[in-house]
């Protein structure tokens, strides 16, 4: 099995009210939390260790859009993103196992592809390609 792929490599924090998540994770944890201006979405890139640290996942903060969970539901979460090699092949074994694509493919320019899916419990997860994997 190829180890570079098939794990986690980022998370999203999904916030109602962004600044005070972001005041939440940078005194709770000591987070670095900073705009991502390179994106028409409000997105906020979230450092958890410094840079080059083995084994670190990083990840971003979003602004929820509709409502948050309901008080007492079940567990809701920030969604993981899992690095695969090929998106479309990886979309298409998700729809074949039973689960269903959440959000279709979209590209982040100059940097990857992005698409989201929801598996047979209904969990949403992320899944990444790099841009230089497509070459």
């Amino acid at each position: 099995m190829d180890k570079l792929f098939n794990r986690v490599v980022h998370f999203e924090i999904h916030a109602l009210d962004p600044e005070r998540a972001i005041k939440f994770y940078t005194e709770v944890f000591d987070w670095s939390i900073k705009k991502w201006e390179a994106t028409s979405v409000e997105y906020w890139l979230v450092a958890t260790c410094p840079e080059n640290t083995p084994n670190s996942i990083n990840g971003g903060l979003v602004r929820r859009k509709g409502a948050a969970p309901a008080e007492n539901a079940p567990i809701s979460g920030c969604v993981c993103v899992l690095s695969v090699k090929n998106i479309d092949e990886t979309l298409k074994k998700v729809t074949e196992k039973g689960g269903r694509v959440a959000i279709p493919k979209s590209e982040v320019p100059n940097i990857g592809f992005l698409a989201y899916f929801e598996d047979t419990e209904r969990n949403i997860f992320g899944i990444w390609q790099d841009a230089k994997n497509t070459r």
